[in-house]
């Protein structure tokens, strides 16, 4: 029997990207390349490299628990009480690379976030897709 009101939720955004998954790490684990998608930062793809995300609303605080090149990179995101983990997955495709976001640890009280999630997401999605779109 699970308690339902521990149970967390995530938001998942799965995507076929025609790019190979080479060009799209870059884009996931290079600063300035993250910035034209997401947010200014100072990432870098080493696992517990501590590093923040940062917007003209504030910052997200994170930390990188696991980094498999052009396959699998996740990271903690903790702002506004919110403590989840972002996952990337990059699987080649005969097309391209079939990309999928896991942001898991949504609590019951965060319906806010979680909306905020899945709308933020979709629109980093496809500034993303435009910025490996320009990559060389």
């Amino acid at each position: 029997m699970s308690n339902t009101a521990t149970k967390t939720r995530s938001v998942v955004v799965e995507r076929e990207v025609p790019h190979p998954p080479e060009k799209i790490w870059r884009a996931l684990t290079q600063p300035h390349l993250i910035e034209e998608w997401l947010m200014k930062s100072d990432f870098k793809p080493v696992v517990d490299h501590r590093f923040n995300f940062r917007a003209d609303w504030g910052a997200v605080d994170c930390q990188v628990m696991a980094v498999e090149p052009n396959k699998t990179l996740s990271y903690t995101w903790a702002a506004y009480g919110l403590e989840s983990v972002v996952t990337w997955t990059l699987t080649p495709t005969r097309t391209g690379t079939h990309l999928r976001m896991e942001q898991s640890g949504f609590g019951p009280g965060q319906g806010q976030a979680y909306q905020g999630a899945k709308i933020g997401w979709k629109k980093f999605f496809t500034d993303l897709e435009r910025v490996v779109g320009g990559l060389s």
